[in-house]
């Protein structure tokens, strides 16, 4: 369930408002009464106020908002620290700072989407920075009618480019005037997607042209002897000017198509080349000495795989710097060198494109990784010990699975593999696998197609009706004896090359109803497996024809029927006739739950499984921020969770000592009672000694994060990475 973002946008303008007129009116008290900086309830007011603004914007992704208020922020709690002294000067830069606020919050009301809103003025943004740094800074450089006197439109709204002065700029080109071309147009990127959604259709269509073909062909079968030789001679004319003039127009329609996707496609450098300050910026957050080499950012993708890209490769590197890398003193005790190694690499490898995540680091621990899943209750300890290695490093994508002791923004909420394999696997329709050596380092191999436009579909039929896979789930198709059929722990199986195949008919695994009389090739002496491979799984299907391969425009399911597990889309055949193309993992999934175990691998635990969440747990949850509670009110009623709100620390602390929750979420800055005190007055009744308690705050760096740990949080989620599945799956992995 996606949460709408914009029907908080609405709350979020009535908060700001009000936090921008207790900003003001609390100005002006400090205007008047400087020594009231001093005396603390005002300037915390004050505080408190442009935090939570910031906070909120946050969370709805006004980065302007975030910008200013964050600014302004850390300029009042220099002055709540007393590092700072209020002045006069200091007073009329944080008026133009809410006056700004003021401003873009007016603009979000008119309808102005977050992205569209005004950027800070670069003046007033480097006046607040300054005023953390030094009282002098802000009596000499921040003065803010220095900032007026720069430009006046530079005050409050960001400064356009003085106009040219035509007289000077006028040269002898000037006198002979000519029409330039340019070389490329702008073209907006829906349009661009329209276009090549409208392609993709058209060559679908062509599908009726190859029909009309056969029909012909058909014909002429059915018409032999029964036309003279000039008709028979006139029809086959036909039939031969009708196939070429198809074939023609295929492969022109084809290379239209190509050449329309050709402009779709974007360098893999937009999403590789900001990884190496991404891992350099993660590495100091967690006090790492870490760089990055990236290679093969020139290849190209289309724009619908590099959009949705950007997360799983964030994961990965997350989880190489957190994960992988050891500490240096870790290091150089294993005689490594200080500096630990990210390599990304990308290259062209035939229709796919191969991206490679590798680091230096201790690789996975495996016993680790044994101990948790038998910790958690997913294996018995003898099932746990019986594993191979491959087959453990497979459970680092189950769902809410983490061998990380304390959960935090970066890593431990057990997400993060899973985000990883659901868009690689569901919706990039690629593959990713994972070899690792202890001591030596982890790789994760991602392999996807170059476009999603078209895809190798095979049709293939079950029980008279046609069904799709996309090819880069099908292993092989094979045609073998029934007497090949083994019984292998109570289900049928085959052997291929030396490994066991589960076997199961397609119509029995989507319970198709059974045909009204018996069909006549029930008794063939060989059947037709279709083996489908996800991951290291591998289930056999059994079909009855294989009508088509081909590439084919895989369409969406429409809204109302995406609820479907098993359908990954439709395609239209020549005949107009819409096929469902199945979703493999799906399958497997299903195949599971019929047998009662898992495929092939003798593990009680599946990637593809989905953990499910117990109904009616109750959860407090503690912020000052009215918006910031509604969301999570609603991510978490949508789940099946039942919420109980606290306005501050003090109602938090009530409440919980009132009823019993299963869950605390509490946020950090709130008037009355902070959450690190909250959560530090909670841990010391026995009732809440174990209960799982969750920070969520605007605070992200690294000592408030420590503070959290100590005061016995166990779990740390920043706002401005927050979203559903960071909430939700960071419960199911604490309450289980």
């Amino acid at each position: 369930m996606a949460i709408d973002i914009q029907k908080f946008i609405g709350r979020f303008i009535e908060e700001a408002r009000d936090h921008l007129s207790r900003l003001g009116d609390g100005l002006a008290q400090l205007q008047a009464r400087p020594e009231a900086a001093h005396e603390g309830d005002t300037i915390h007011a004050l505080f408190r106020s442009a935090h939570t603004i910031k906070g909120s914007s946050r969370m709805l992704r006004l980065a302007p908002i975030t910008a200013l208020a964050h600014a302004m922020e850390d300029v009042l709690g220099a002055l709540r620290e007393g590092s700072l002294a209020f002045s006069a000067p200091l007073g009329a830069l944080l008026y133009q700072g809410v006056d700004h606020l003021a401003s873009q919050v007016d603009a979000l009301a008119e309808g102005t989407a977050g992205a569209d809103l005004p950027a800070v003025p670069a003046a007033l943004h480097a006046a607040l920075q300054a005023a953390v740094q030094t009282e002098k800074t802000i009596a000499t450089s921040a003065e803010p009618a220095n900032i007026s006197e720069q430009k006046p439109s530079e005050n409050l709204t960001e400064s356009a480019p003085p106009a040219p002065d035509l007289k000077a700029s006028t040269s002898e080109e000037s006198a002979a005037p000519r029409l330039k071309t340019l070389e490329t147009v702008r073209v907006r990127l829906d349009k661009l997607d329209a276009l090549i959604k409208l392609m993709g259709e058209v060559v679908a269509s062509h599908a009726r042209m190859r029909q009309r073909v056969q029909d012909v062909q058909q014909l002429q079968r059915d018409l032999a002897g029964q036309l003279d030789e000039a008709g028979q001679q006139r029809l086959q004319q036909f039939a031969r000017a009708l196939k070429d003039d198809a074939q023609a127009q295929e492969a022109q329609m084809g290379a239209l198509h190509d050449r329309a996707l050709i402009m779709r496609m974007l360098p893999l450098a937009m999403v590789l080349e900001p990884a190496a300050r991404l891992v350099r910026e993660l590495g100091h957050s967690v006090g790492k000495q870490v760089q990055c080499q990236v290679s093969g950012t020139e290849i190209e993708l289309d724009r619908q795989l590099i959009d949705q890209l950007a997360d799983p490769i964030i994961h990965l590197i997350r989880n190489a710097v957190d994960h992988g890398i050891e500490s240096t003193e870790q290091r150089l005790a294993a005689g490594k060198p200080a500096l630990g190694q990210i390599t990304i690499r990308a290259r062209q490898d035939g229709g796919w494109v191969a991206i490679d995540i590798q680091d230096d680091g201790a690789g996975i621990p495996l016993q680790a990784v044994r101990d948790k899943a038998v910790k958690k209750g997913l294996l018995s300890a003898e099932k746990a010990a019986a594993l191979s290695d491959q087959e453990v490093i497979d459970l680092i994508f189950v769902p809410g699975f983490s061998t990380s002791t304390i959960i935090t923004d970066l890593s431990g909420r057990g997400v993060g593999m899973d985000v990883v394999k659901q868009t690689v696997l569901d919706a990039l329709q690629g593959s990713i696998s994972v070899s690792t050596q202890p001591g030596q380092g982890t790789l994760f191999g991602l392999r996807l197609p170059v476009s999603l436009a078209m895809l190798r579909v095979l049709l293939v039929q079950a029980q008279g009706l046609p069904f799709g896979f996309t090819a880069q789930y099908v292993a092989e198709l094979l045609r073998l004896p029934t007497s090949a059929l083994l019984q292998v722990a109570q289900r049928q199986a085959v052997i291929v090359r030396n490994e066991f195949v589960p076997v199961v008919a397609l119509a029995e695994l989507l319970q198709l109803p059974a045909p009204p009389r018996p069909s006549a090739r029930g008794g063939a002496p060989n059947m037709l497996l279709l083996v489908l491979q996800v991951r290291h799984e591998k289930i056999a299907l059994r079909i009855d024809h294989l009508l088509d391969e081909r590439d084919m425009v895989i369409q969406p399911l429409p809204t109302h029927l995406r609820h479907l597990p098993w359908v990954a889309g439709m395609v239209s055949t020549g005949t107009n006739d819409l096929v469902s193309v199945l979703h493999a993992p799906a399958l497997l999934e299903q195949a599971r739950r019929l047998r009662q175990g898992p495929v092939g691998g003798g593990t009680e635990a599946s990637a593809a499984g989905v953990a499910t969440t117990p109904l009616r747990q109750r959860v407090l949850v503690v912020d000052d921020s009215l918006n910031t509670r509604e969301i999570e009110k609603d991510v978490l009623q949508a789940y099946g969770y039942e919420v109980t709100l606290a306005e501050d620390g003090v109602d938090g602390l009530r409440k919980a000592l009132h009823t019993q929750f299963d869950a605390i979420l509490t946020d950090v800055e709130m008037p009355h009672m902070d959450g690190f005190t909250l959560t530090a007055q909670l841990r010391e009744h026995e009732q809440y000694r174990q209960t799982p308690i969750v920070i969520i705050t605007s605070r992200e760096k690294e000592e408030d994060k420590r503070r959290g740990m100590q005061v016995g949080a166990d779990a740390y989620i920043v706002k401005g990475d927050f979203d559903q599945s960071n909430l939700v799956d960071t419960l199911r992995a604490l309450l289980g």
